[in-house]
């Protein structure tokens, strides 16, 4: 029988783990929503729940979790509403429990910004404007950067290895080939100069919208990127929807950092790369349980005939022209 190493986080080493830092749990404890980490609302006695996070063994470093933390922190320090680590007494944010490193967080309400608000746009542009002022301001040395070969390139060769119908592996290769193809050349447009401290992750579900204030959470994907892979993924309807969404975007970002409009052409080479690099995701994550139960249609002959079908949207998609500053 396999076994999976989140296998050993039961909820008594959850709350002895929390302990150990010196709080005393109310024994309360909820499992919140997370797949590639385990998370949890945790009862404190005498204060207000606390949120505890628990890395996946074996995917980062100690030094690029480290990394990230110190950049929530840095963020925090200028202002920005950013859910940061909390610190120990002595500084420290990374702690380690019988095999397990994890870090705590105050518990933060919200809820998802709704994107055909433009006012809204506008403020997500200003807070982006806002991090990524501070993500210039200095460079990562530990955390990954964005990457063609590691999201489409590997992803591809692993899937048609691991998982690919047989039926539809033809199929799937001379696309994923004509996706990598088209790709490289516009990915070779980025240079080092383009590459900027990032969220790297930046959806709805990452952000707690209260009193018209964007609350920025995990920033598990941090990353070197340029600035438009924050912005991108806030785009989303019909191509006049997306261009006023996108203006005000701008609108707000340049308040507070100048943005690169060349960044445009490359929006759906991020998407290209966020699909393939997704499914890539959840097949290297199978093994885990709580995979199977909470994507059961991944991996059917469905989900596979519906992927190659936007993969081939998305390679059109490519020869469009960008959206553009009005």
């Amino acid at each position: 029988m396999s076994t999976h190493p989140y296998d050993a986080l039961s909820p008594d080493l959850v709350l002895a783990a929390v302990e150990s830092t010196g709080r005393l749990s109310d024994m309360r404890m909820l499992a919140l929503n997370s797949y590639e980490n385990r998370v949890y609302q945790v009862g404190i006695e005498d204060s207000a729940p606390i949120i505890a996070k628990f890395y996946r063994p074996q995917r980062w470093s100690d030094a690029q979790i480290l990394e990230e933390h110190a950049f929530s922190l840095e963020l925090v320090d200028a202002g920005i509403s950013v859910i940061a680590p909390m610190c120990n007494p002595d500084g420290t944010t990374l702690n380690e429990f019988e095999g397990f490193r994890f870090a705590l967080f105050e518990r933060r309400g919200g809820y998802p910004p709704e994107l055909d608000n433009l006012d809204n746009m506008l403020v997500l542009g200003r807070t982006l404007g806002r991090i990524h002022a501070v993500g210039k301001a200095s460079s990562f040395h530990h955390r990954q950067s964005l990457s063609l070969n590691r999201m489409l390139s590997e992803n591809r060769v692993y899937l048609l290895e691991h998982f690919l119908p047989p039926g539809l592996q033809t199929a799937y290769d001379t696309l994923t080939a004509d996706l990598e193809s088209r790709c490289q050349p516009i990915f070779e447009e980025i240079v080092a100069e383009d590459l900027i401290r990032v969220h790297g992750d930046c959806h709805v579900g990452n952000i707690l919208w209260r009193d018209d204030v964007a609350h920025f959470v995990d920033l598990d994907d941090c990353c070197s990127a340029p600035a438009i892979q924050d912005l991108w993924m806030f785009l989303n309807g019909e191509h006049h929807e997306r261009q006023l969404q996108l203006s005000e975007l701008v609108e707000g970002y340049e308040e507070f950092s100048d943005f690169d409009p060349r960044q445009l052409r490359w929006v759906e080479l991020l998407r290209t790369l966020r699909l393939v690099n997704y499914a890539g995701w959840l097949a290297r994550r199978w093994e885990d349980p709580a995979f199977p139960r909470s994507f059961p249609w991944f991996n059917t002959e469905r989900y596979w005939a519906d992927h190659i079908l936007e993969l081939r949207e998305q390679l059109a998609a490519l020869d469009e022209a960008p959206l553009q500053l009005l």
